[in-house]
């Protein structure tokens, strides 16, 4: 997905989003997905139009509206135990130990803002040889699943940063939806973000360049 220019945005802080921006997990959610769709007689395809970016419940609650919330977060319990010991195909999306550096070595304000629990992500993160950002908003952490803007909102919140002065980074509709809602700019990560209109594209993070300004910003060179 070429760049017809660079695109230059400057933030605060930086909010990021972690499977699909940081790790591709997608061999682990298929293979999970399209065995629950499989058990419920659905088309594993259709499945995987909606679960991206949200949490396991919610998703479960668009594609079996009418089903009870208790028997929801059961299945989702139990998917995300299936997930943290199954990392077989989760590796880091390019550029991303080098845009995480970047971010540490400058010392520049950032969070992971994911819609997997403690537990999965700690494991996909260290599978994909990537470091946990010290601040992290995480399943347990909020109310509401992405598109829900919850988890850019507390993200922000945490890192003691105007919403409008954070950029987003994701792949998928609900996520850049939920940056949406928040007030704060979204770069779209990979070939799912380009239909959903964010600020700015990237295949991956090779196609970002990290600056840190003088009065502590941050400026982004994109494409």
């Amino acid at each position: 997905m070429p760049m017809t220019a660079t695109t230059v945005l400057t933030a605060r802080a930086l909010l990021l989003d972690m499977d699909g921006t940081l790790v591709n997990s997608d061999a682990v959610v298929e293979r999970i997905w399209h065995r629950w769709a499989e058990r419920h007689g659905l088309d594993g395809a259709e499945v995987m139009k909606v679960v991206h970016g949200r949490q396991g419940h919610a998703s479960m609650a668009l594609l079996l509206p009418g089903r009870p919330k208790e028997r929801n977060l059961e299945d989702n319990a139990r998917m995300l135990a299936e997930e943290t010991v199954d990392m077989d195909g989760v590796v880091a999306i390019p550029g991303a130990p080098e845009f995480l550096a970047a971010l540490v070595d400058h010392g520049l304000p950032h969070a992971l803002v994911t819609s997997a629990d403690v537990a999965l992500s700690t494991a996909r993160m260290r599978a994909a040889g990537l470091a946990l950002p010290a601040v992290r908003v995480t399943a347990e952490s909020v109310g509401a699943s992405k598109p829900d803007p919850e988890g850019f909102l507390k993200g922000a919140a945490e890192l003691g940063v105007a919403p409008e002065d954070c950029v987003v980074f994701e792949d998928s509709g609900a996520g850049i939806e939920a940056g949406r809602s928040a007030g704060m700019r979204v770069v779209g990560v990979g070939h799912r973000a380009g239909a959903h209109g964010p600020d700015a594209l990237v295949r991956d993070l090779t196609q970002v360049r990290v600056e840190a300004l003088g009065d502590g910003g941050i400026r982004l060179h994109i494409g």
